[in-house]
């Protein structure tokens, strides 16, 4: 009678083992459950990327609808998604600020110089288009540490008031704005204009759909 719980307990273990596996083979990788969603962005004060002298802060991102998107020259997976981006502030107005970050600079040790930032980053961007209103350079990360970013590209949805409604891992492409973002972000759009009862149709153009 002792020996039972000796069987029991790798029985139990392999279970579990199997439900995490099962769970696992049906989740969502770019769904993550973000420490940073419902609340406010972390304090912040940082440069324009192209006008140094400029400084934003959390206060910048107030009083519309904003996406931040995460990226650098560096994130091939930016560069392909920057065409649709460009679409969708052009086509629907939504408003992108960049947050950059630079993988080869060092502001310690000065690896690469800002002019070649600036110059690096303005050739992509009249490459693949400019979706952005403005970039804020996170020059040590510390930025894009406080909202768990692991990677680029990623995008945090902010509603009127600044805070992270939404946490996306990965491109925007025409399926994730279609089914994901954009009818989220329409729905914040309406809120901030004070539209109430507003009822999101995936087989309508209130999907936020471009080009159609």
């Amino acid at each position: 009678m002792k020996k039972a719980p000796l069987v029991v307990i790798p029985l139990v273990l392999f279970s579990m083992l199997v439900i995490f596996l099962f769970q696992g083979l049906f989740s969502d990788p770019r769904e993550l459950d973000s420490q940073v969603k419902g609340k406010p962005l972390p304090e912040f004060a940082l440069p324009d990327l192209m006008e140094p002298d400029t400084t934003y802060t959390p206060e910048s991102l107030k009083g519309e609808v904003t996406i931040v998107n995460v990226w650098g020259v560096w994130c091939v997976t930016c560069a392909v998604e920057m065409p649709y981006l460009t679409q969708l502030k052009n086509e629907l107005g939504v408003k992108f600020v960049g947050l950059y970050f630079d993988q080869d600079l060092d502001p310690d040790f000065g690896t690469k110089t800002l002019t070649r930032v600036q110059q690096e980053v303005t050739s992509m961007l009249r490459r693949y288009g400019n979706p952005y209103a403005f970039n804020i350079f996170d020059v040590y990360r510390d930025t894009s540490l406080d909202l768990g970013v692991t990677g680029a590209p990623e995008h945090f949805v902010l509603d009127a008031n600044g805070v992270i409604r939404m946490h996306h891992i990965g491109d925007i492409n025409e399926r994730v704005w279609q089914n994901k973002v954009g009818p989220l972000y329409q729905q914040l759009v309406a809120e901030a204009n004070g539209e109430t009862n507003i009822v999101v149709d995936s087989d309508t153009d209130d999907t936020g759909r471009v080009g159609e």
